[in-house]
């Protein structure tokens, strides 16, 4: 009976979805944790960002190259993330590496396809211009497509960085989640509501703040668009 009794006391005892004292008595944790949330993603977006400019330079141009690139990228993105935190636990073990590279693999799909539709949508006329003034094929590139496609390669920065922000959570399962710790305590905890819901507003926080971020970034970068 007395058990009964202290079951019926925890279901009935306050579980709110907001709570100021959560926060503030788990400030440090949730300043770690998003610390280390917005670092998954910025290596994560950075690496696939550093990957996927010379790819898509070398395959542009030839159609079967660039479908069979696409075709890989596109094959990694359908692989679950928990298992493709699975596949590489192994070699790479419960580390920030393990996250940061699965994450980097989701990018690549988005960053790829962004960077190849931007060069290619150079128009011929420039490209002749650019030649006729003597530029050679590296500063043409540097001085001329990679500007004119600037709005469709941060436009792809700006999509893989939202996305990785959702997935970053679920590096829970290497111990490295960033926020995805929080929340995934916050269901372990007897499904404590504060914690749950101070973990998934800091990640639409992040998102949102992103978003505004390459907005702003790609308006300041190409003022040419605007006009």
């Amino acid at each position: 009976m007395q058990v009964l009794s202290s079951v019926v006391a925890h279901l009935d005892a306050p579980n709110p979805w907001i709570s100021v004292d959560y926060v503030r008595q788990n400030a440090d944790a949730l300043r770690a944790a998003t610390k280390e949330h917005v670092e998954l993603v910025l290596l994560s977006v950075g690496f696939g960002l550093l990957l996927s400019v010379p790819l898509a330079v070398l395959v542009r141009g030839h159609r079967r190259l660039s479908s069979l690139l696409l075709g890989a990228t596109g094959v990694i993105y359908t692989i679950p993330s928990l298992a493709l935190f699975a596949l590489l636990a192994p070699v790479t073990g419960l580390t920030l590496t393990t996250a940061v590279i699965g994450l980097t693999a989701y990018t690549l799909l988005i960053l790829v396809r962004n960077v190849l539709t931007g060069l290619e949508g150079v128009s011929q006329e420039v490209l002749e211009s650019a030649r006729g003034m003597g530029m050679g094929r590296t500063r043409m590139l540097l001085r001329v497509e990679l500007p004119l496609a600037m709005p469709t390669i941060l436009a792809g920065v700006r999509v893989a960085t939202v996305s990785n922000v959702a997935l970053a959570t679920v590096g829970v399962v290497v111990s490295h989640g960033g926020l995805g710790q929080i929340i995934f305590l916050g269901f372990r905890s007897n499904f404590y509501r504060a914690e749950i819901l101070t973990g998934t507003a800091l990640c639409l926080l992040l998102a949102a703040i992103a978003e505004v971020v390459f907005l702003g970034l790609e308006r300041l970068t190409t003022p040419w668009a605007r006009r």
